[in-house]
């Protein structure tokens, strides 16, 4: 079954928007009271970085996936700001990425 979602855009993009999405609530949840209240920035730095390339690799796959299914301006814009608000990759999933 995972392996089927890689085949094509929309596929790949779930994937990495489902791992962006749980990677953003790790980096908020875990990663920040670790490193503003006990002290501990290295969560930080390392859940950050997979956070950023992740986001990145999302931002890249809408503009691929919208290009390749002309998706409207609003379905776009939905589907990127989806990605700066905790648990939107995981709405953007089940209602803009379904096919």
């Amino acid at each position: 079954m995972l392996f089927s979602l890689f085949s094509t855009s929309l596929g790949r993009l779930r994937v990495v928007g489902f791992l962006e999405g749980l990677s953003f609530l790790v980096l908020l949840g875990v990663a920040m009271p670790l490193k503003y209240i006990f002290g501990q920035p290295a969560a930080v730095r390392h859940v950050g970085m997979a956070h950023g390339a992740l986001f990145v690799l999302y931002v890249l796959l809408v503009i691929g996936a919208a290009l390749e299914y002309g998706w409207s301006m609003r379905k776009a814009l939905l589907a990127f700001a989806a990605s700066v608000v905790p648990l939107g990759t995981f709405w953007a999933d089940k209602r803009l990425f379904r096919e």
